[in-house]
């Protein structure tokens, strides 16, 4: 049976069964992976993956059942049922009916172009120029290239028909350097057409991971702060969640009814847009066209992220950010979400800031953040800063506060913009120069 013909005969069948919609999400895909370790390979992976997720809707409640195999389409539908059956939530779920897409043109992958055996010589080929950046390189704890690509479609009994294909390719290159016997460690990670320059991946690496030398705590104190994009870009991830309209209508967000209240400083205006070159999308995970939405405009919320669900409970427009896998029911999450840079360059932030910190890197988030308190205390790298200079490395550090608070704290915003996308959307920040950040170390 082809795809197309089960798809039929699971439509048929829930209609024959008194289902008053039924709808796929098809997604297959392929992915290649290589690590490499002292000049041999250390793993290999190339697979292809394929599901179909049905989602029916019967006596008003949304039933979904998952199944990799096209045979017995009516058995599936059934599954479907009889997950609805139990659903007691009584929120209705929409569905989408046909509608008509922007047109999108994905960025280069180079990668996904080339065989095996060059992505192969690639991650070789990052590990081989490591050595001649710094002589206190040692080893590369992971050395990687990675490609994949996905078609997914999304067809009902409504006359929705969505098509979309996509393809990443990714470098990361993760360095250890050593000095009197104490390692210091940097990664760093690039896709697209920055993914072919090897050189430039491993200088970053190599030369973090070496300015590190000499870290040591500063005292416990409010401090001034800089935080560098890569460091902005991950505290930002973590409390994405606190902008899904689903979290806020379930009590999980403090955002729940505050549109068009102020949340962060003038300068603070973050954008949520799939049609965004760096990862564009078509249509999110319900067929709804992409559509770019300003969420916070000069620190005001002026929206959340809702999907098809959220939207009708909340009497607005959906914002195309349902998302979900062939598994999975459908949710909400950002597309291509970032803070919008400002004017200044980083030497320009720290030199505004005067004495203070730039934080570099945070780690901890999954322990350290909360995304519906709104509280963090994550552990921190970085660097002392006097009179806007780099003093020294600075690490085993503790920085603790609000995320709302410290949007409303954020003085200036770099020009720096770094976005990372993974082949499903991304976060991406500049640098934000923050009037002060609770940090907790020892001399």
């Amino acid at each position: 049976m082809t795809l197309e013909q089960f798809r039929q005969a699971a439509f048929d069948a829930a209609l024959a069964l008194g289902c008053e919609s039924a709808e796929t999400y098809e997604v297959s895909g392929g992915d290649f992976a290589v690590t490499v370790l002292d000049g041999e390979i250390d793993t290999y992976n190339s697979s292809r993956s394929f599901g179909v997720g049905l989602r029916v809707i019967v006596g008003g409640k949304n039933g979904y059942a998952y199944t990799e195999l096209l045979e017995d389409a009516e058995t599936l539908v059934r599954r479907a049922m009889d997950n609805a059956a139990v659903i007691e939530n009584t929120d209705v779920i929409p569905m989408q009916g046909a509608q008509s897409y922007p047109t999108v043109t994905p960025p280069a992958q180079p990668l996904c172009g080339m065989s095996e055996r060059e992505k192969i010589d690639l991650a070789l080929q990052m590990e081989r120029l490591a050595k001649d950046v710094d002589p206190r390189f040692a080893r590369a704890e992971y050395c990687g290239v990675n490609s994949s690509w996905t078609k997914t479609g999304i067809y009902n009994t409504l006359g929705l028909c969505a098509e979309e294909s996509s393809e990443n390719g990714s470098a990361m290159f993760y360095a250890i350097a050593e000095e009197n016997g104490t390692p210091q460690c940097s990664g760093t990670y690039r896709s697209g057409v920055a993914a072919l320059d090897s050189a430039a991946i491993v200088k970053e690496a190599v030369e973090e991971a070496c300015a590190r030398f000499g870290a040591s705590p500063v005292a416990p104190g409010d401090y001034p702060v800089v935080m560098r994009f890569d460091a902005a870009e991950a505290l930002l991830g973590g409390f994405s969640g606190m902008f899904s309209a689903d979290a806020a209508q379930k009590g999980l967000s403090l955002l729940a009814g505050k549109e068009n209240t102020r949340i962060g400083a003038d300068c603070v205006t973050i954008i949520d847009d799939p049609l965004h070159p760096i990862d564009p999308s078509a249509f999110d995970a319900e067929g709804t066209p992409s559509v770019t939405k300003t969420v916070v405009e000069n620190g005001v919320l002026k929206t959340l992220l809702h999907n098809l669900k959220t939207a009708l409970k909340a009497g607005v427009q959906s914002t195309a950010n349902a998302s979900r896998t062939p598994g999975t029911p459908v949710s909400v999450s950002p597309t291509n979400f970032y803070i919008q840079p400002g004017e200044k360059t980083l030497a320009q932030l720290l030199d505004d800031m005067g004495d203070g910190l730039l934080i570099t890197e945070i780690s901890g988030l999954h322990a350290g953040l909360n995304p519906v308190s709104g509280s963090f205390s994550l552990l921190a790298n970085g660097f002392l800063v006097e009179g806007g200079k780099l003093v020294r490395p600075v690490e085993q550090i503790t920085v603790a506060g609000s995320f709302l608070s410290l949007l409303g704290d954020v003085c200036d915003v770099g020009n720096d913009l770094s976005y990372e996308t993974y082949g499903c959307g991304g976060i991406g920040a500049p640098s934000l120069r923050i009037k002060s950040l609770k940090v907790a170390g020892a001399e």
